[in-house]
């Protein structure tokens, strides 16, 4: 069991732009189980326990974002329990959501889909901690097959009632158009540890986590920045500690960084908005 604490630096909510916003949040809310906490004709709140972990923002007029583009990879939703994933498991056996794939990350136990706009969904649970392979500051973390039977064999007598009390987004995934420069950026700027690394893909994190965010040039090599009204990824909020805020706020102004009274707001080289806001302040309002 582990989930990303406010105390500690991790994911707080993913923003998305969607053409089609009743689809989109009825996709959320029926084949991934996130709770709808707030909407109007413009927005859409998802989340749990009324912590929202997924905003959606309508606008019908935003070209659809191309799968080559940078932009968002997935959006992995951290469940407190194996137990909860099998549960999850059973309910998608009943309802047959759009799973594009199952693996087993050592680290982790997890299954993909895409939602109606192309927008990548991980749903996972961590393997305990003490059971992570670390050698030289690198985290073993392969693709083997997951085996459904026993996840499903874990989940125990109740039914899937949607996200449980301490889901979280525990990590992004997103595409980018070179790895160095995703590095020099995640790793440098933002200060976060590489902590893994595959053929054209690079994983980072704080406090020890496996990763928070991953960068990969699987489908868009060479990618450029991204020509915005489109849809998909509008904004990553990363809820951080006092030092790891302060330590950006000291190497951000190179990387075009705007303050805001949350804390700091940057793009990546490719354009994709990151949100830096105090974990204390969360604590304070929360």
């Amino acid at each position: 069991m582990s989930t990303t604490s406010s105390l500690k630096t991790g994911i707080g909510k993913v923003t998305l732009t969607v053409n089609d916003l009743d689809r989109v949040s009825d996709f959320y809310q029926e084949a991934v189980g996130l709770h709808l906490l707030r909407s109007d004709a413009a927005t859409a709140e998802l989340g749990v326990e009324g912590k929202t972990l997924l905003e959606l923002r309508r606008d019908p007029a935003a070209r659809r974002r191309s799968p080559r583009e940078a932009g968002l990879f997935h959006t992995a939703f951290l469940l407190p329990s194996r137990s909860d994933l099998g549960r999850w498991i059973q309910h998608a056996m009943k309802t047959r959501p759009p799973v594009v794939g199952a693996s087993d990350h050592a680290v982790s136990e997890a299954l993909y889909l895409s939602d109606p706009e192309g927008n990548g969904v991980e749903i996972y649970v961590d393997r305990p901690v003490l059971s992570w392979q670390w050698k030289d500051g690198l985290v073993h973390m392969p693709s083997d097959p997951l085996d459904l039977d026993a996840v499903v064999a874990a989940s125990g007598s109740g039914d899937w009632k949607g996200f449980p009390e301490g889901s979280t987004v525990g990590h992004v995934h997103l595409q980018v158009g070179a790895i160095p420069t995703a590095e020099a950026f995640y790793a440098k700027v933002l200060g976060f540890a590489v902590t893994s690394r595959y053929p054209g893909g690079t994983f980072y994190a704080a406090d020890g986590y496996h990763h928070h965010i991953a960068t990969n040039i699987w489908n868009s090599r060479g990618a450029g920045v991204r020509s915005y009204p489109s849809t998909g990824l509008a904004n990553i909020e990363i809820i951080a500690t006092p030092e790891f805020l302060t330590s950006v706020h000291g190497k951000a102004t190179e990387a075009g960084t705007a303050d805001t009274t949350q804390g700091l707001t940057l793009n990546d080289p490719w354009g994709t908005e990151i949100s830096i806001v105090s974990s204390v302040k969360q604590d304070t309002q929360e």
